[in-house]
């Protein structure tokens, strides 16, 4: 049996959630060195991995570096779930997560991500499927709710199931976004379920991270969008818990940090690596002076030596 890393984690338990077209590779890693705990991929297709895509195989590769990393499966067929379980586990994965809380257009309409809630029988089917075809730990990530249908509702329906862990994203699918977070949703989650829960969702400062723990008692936190730009976050998060002060990242660091990025992007990904990194480094440079003029160039940079050349 593989061993459940989870239980091995200090809390707070600080994760990178997973993010689609933001947590490849070259960002867990410098996550990773800022110290996240576990770093989530970014949604791998079930679908793509049972039919042996390509582009999706292409995803799976990682650095030993990242352990504990957990690939983050979406799909809503039972039929895929088996062998795309078996293919993370030979991939050497620290663990396997199943999307129940995506909103995203794309995935919601072909009935994946956070609409799956809508059908907890078939959800609790998908779990055990996963769950009988690999020895490694399987988490969850789901939403507050969508319609009818809440978290709690969620856990009550699977609570039996040998399940690790659970992101909750603490808003609702009618205003996945932008709404309030429901702290007190989350927090039922915590007392209702038996493993790990991490609180996700609106975690975009230190003071944002230590409200969330302090609300709703979660073992940790899932970081996803205040990321953007922010690698860092994950310190000063615990600099923040421990000394209720953290750094904030000079110009000068900044910089670093954004040709760092490019710079390992352009080391697994050759030159599309930096072209996909093009996001990242527009919100590097966000509250520079000029920045306006350094997106524009930053986005249209096609190598690292573009890019410090941009930035010097």
């Amino acid at each position: 049996m593989i061993k459940n890393f989870w239980q091995k984690l200090d809390k707070p338990i600080l994760a990178l959630a997973p993010m689609a077209g933001y947590s490849d590779s070259p960002f867990r890693q410098l996550c990773k060195s800022f110290g996240a705990d576990v770093l989530y991929t970014e949604m791998i297709s079930a679908d793509a991995l049972h039919y042996g895509s390509k582009k999706t195989l292409e995803m799976l590769p990682f650095e030993r570096t990242e352990k504990p990393v957990v690939c983050q499966l979406f799909g809503k067929r039972l039929e895929v779930f088996a062998k795309a379980s078996q293919i993370v586990e030979k991939a050497g994965y620290s663990g396997i997560d199943l999307n129940f809380g995506c909103p995203a257009k794309k995935v919601v309409a072909h009935g994946g991500g956070v609409t799956m809630m809508r059908d907890l029988k078939h959800c609790r089917k998908l779990i055990i499927e996963v769950l009988q075809n690999t020895k490694l730990p399987v988490s969850v990530k789901i939403r507050a709710g969508i319609d009818h249908v809440t978290a709690i509702d969620f856990i009550e329906a699977v609570n039996d199931l040998p399940i690790s862990a659970v992101m909750v994203h603490g808003r609702y699918f009618k205003n996945p976004f932008g709404g309030e977070i429901d702290y007190e949703m989350i927090k039922k989650v915590k007392q209702k379920f038996k493993g790990i829960v991490l609180g996700n969702g609106g975690i975009t400062t230190p003071e944002h991270a230590k409200k969330m723990i302090e609300l709703t008692g979660v073992d940790g936190l899932g970081l996803a969008r205040g990321l953007y730009g922010r690698p860092w976050l994950f310190n000063q998060i615990k600099e923040y818990l421990k000394t209720g002060e953290y750094h904030e990242l000079s110009n000068t660091e900044l910089k670093k940090v954004a040709i760092l990025h490019a710079s390992l992007a352009e080391k697994y990904k050759g030159q599309w690596g930096v072209v996909e990194t093009r996001k990242h480094l527009a919100w590097y440079v966000k509250g520079f002076e000029g920045a306006a003029e350094l997106r524009q160039k930053l986005v249209q940079a096609k190598t690292v030596a573009e890019v410090k050349k941009i930035l010097k």
